[in-house]
């Protein structure tokens, strides 16, 4: 495989599982240094080792990214970066009348803010050294009207129009920032919702929802020269939208 990472060092948050985890996979196989972040130490040092199997380099590092000042320290421990993926996120599913504050004030900090601190920390390094990448992670639920997901699609929609406004204030730098909207996919956090994959995955035109490596090689191409020209879009991988019975 192309060594098109070489020399280069990534931060992708969110990385101990799911989507993170094949994005910090791809990116070491390609030849980044890769900076995991999570919240499990245990869980973060087997992603380092997985990495390291394969012939890759990695660290971890912890964080609670609901929590300013801690998504403050990952910036400053992780140190400077070539790419940064914002790829966690959290969400939790309910009606407006029982969504309380704490779970307000949750996906706001780490859907939003996190994403937010981390490109005012990482990304005017970026800009000074006149190179760089950004790809956030976004879904679906940010642009189509889900029940339930309306504070989860609402912090995902400000990612998606932060990545314009970034793209923009960034690009004459040569900094690139992009989106992904991500479409029902496999991963551990959609299981505490039992049947919710499958019938979501059966709305797409494939009929299917993703897997998470699919997802991780569309975001590792945004991130990659090979997306050069690509800057401030967001990337549906939705695996399609049904048409309309006539």
């Amino acid at each position: 495989m192309a060594r098109t990472f070489a020399g280069s060092t990534a931060l992708v948050t969110g990385a101990t599982s799911g989507i993170g985890r094949e994005i910090a996979l791809e990116l070491a196989r390609q030849g980044a240094e890769v900076v995991v972040h999570g919240r499990s130490a245990e869980r973060g040092a087997k992603v380092v080792q997985d990495i390291e199997n394969i012939g890759g380099t990695a660290r971890f590092v912890a964080a609670d990214l609901n929590d300013a000042d801690d998504v403050r320290r990952l910036a400053a421990e992780t140190g400077p970066v070539d790419v940064l993926i914002n790829n966690a996120g959290i969400y939790q599913f309910g009606a407006t009348a029982s969504t309380g504050d704490a779970v307000l004030d949750e996906h706001i900090n780490v859907n939003l803010r996190a994403p937010y601190i981390l490109v005012q920390q990482l990304v005017p390094g970026m800009a000074e050294r006149g190179r760089g990448a950004v790809v956030n992670l976004s879904t679906v639920a940010a642009s189509i009207p889900t029940s339930g997901a309306g504070i989860y699609g609402a912090t995902k929609a400000g990612v998606e129009l932060l990545t314009k406004v970034w793209a923009d204030e960034f690009g004459r730098a040569g900094v690139r920032v992009n989106a992904i909207a991500v479409g029902p996919t496999d991963t551990p956090g959609v299981a505490v919702y039992p049947g919710l994959l499958q019938a979501v995955g059966a709305t797409t035109a494939l009929d299917r929802p993703a897997e998470p490596g699919e997802i991780a090689r569309a975001v590792v191409f945004l991130a990659s020269p090979e997306a050069s020209y690509v800057n401030g879009a967001v990337l549906n991988a939705t695996g399609g939208q049904r048409a309309i019975a006539a």
